[in-house]
């Protein structure tokens, strides 16, 4: 009887511990729990955001790698343009020089129509402190022969003093070995000039006769004398007129009508 009723009481108190734990769990899981659900939240939300970010991140790459190697690509293809437009250049630009060596030759013998010439070009020069030659590219087999004159189309040039079959070299009017009779445009005065160590495109004439006109920016053309240059071809203009006491020994300096310097297309008078 004791015992059954001990019994009772174990039971009764069980029962209210149980409920006890129910009503615990019950206000966990409506209060506390979504609090801990909260927190947790707030802690998993910004892991989640990263991953989140790492993923697309990594995707990304994989685009911008895609994207390297097609401009990689791309590039290739543009240098191999852009090397083909250098060479078609090139080729336009041989072409235009080509041409306008033919319009200096055209123009060439329209203007010494009265000539029989040989067109060519120069294809050396020989400058020194005491030399100015140039070798054309034509010779014997052209008809080309030593003493004949060059010009060009802006004027007188040299003449001839050896040849090969294929060659010809020219002594130039500003070589210090050479010496031509001119004449002053508008005097008419006859004058000697020669090439000289100080410019490459300068003459200088000495022993100009006490009765001579020579004034700065007169026209100085050959005289025809001295059996090798015609008469009446365009040496240069009068740069400077020196006097000095002595009026036997002033002299003057001509600049040339030629510019040695970019000489490259002649012709030869026969």
């Amino acid at each position: 009887m004791y015992q059954n009723k001990k019994r009772g009481i174990i039971g009764i108190v069980i029962t209210i511990i149980l409920l006890i734990i129910i009503v615990i769990l019950s206000n966990i899981q409506t209060n506390d729990l979504s609090f801990v659900e909260s927190a947790l939240g707030k802690l998993v939300m910004p892991i989640q955001n990263g991953m989140t970010y790492l993923k697309n991140a990594l995707a990304g790459n994989e685009s911008f790698f895609t994207d390297i190697n097609s401009l990689q690509e791309e590039n290739n293809t543009l240098k191999e343009k852009n090397s083909e437009l250098e060479q078609s250049l090139r080729e336009l630009e041989i072409i235009k020089a080509e041409n306008e060596t033919l319009k200096e030759y055209v123009n060439l013998k329209d203007k010494y129509t009265e000539y029989t010439t040989v067109p060519a070009y120069v294809i050396n020069k020989n400058i020194s402190n005491y030399s100015d030659e140039i070798v054309i590219n034509v010779g014997s087999k052209d008809g080309v022969d030593v003493n004949m004159p060059v010009i060009a189309d802006q004027g007188l040039v040299g003449h001839i003093i050896s040849v090969t079959e294929d060659t010809a070299k020219v002594q130039t009017i500003v070589d210090t070995a050479s010496t031509l009779s001119c004449t002053v445009s508008t005097s008419r005065d006859i004058l000697i000039a020669r090439g000289t160590l100080e410019a490459e495109s300068t003459l200088k004439t000495t022993y100009i006769p006490t009765e001579a006109t020579v004034l700065q920016g007169d026209n100085v053309e050959t005289s025809g004398l001295g059996g090798i240059y015609p008469k009446g071809i365009l040496i240069g203009t009068i740069e400077s007129v020196t006097n000095t006491k002595n009026i036997t020994d002033r002299y003057a300096t001509i600049k040339t009508a030629v510019d040695f310097s970019k000489l490259e297309t002649v012709l030869v008078i026969q």
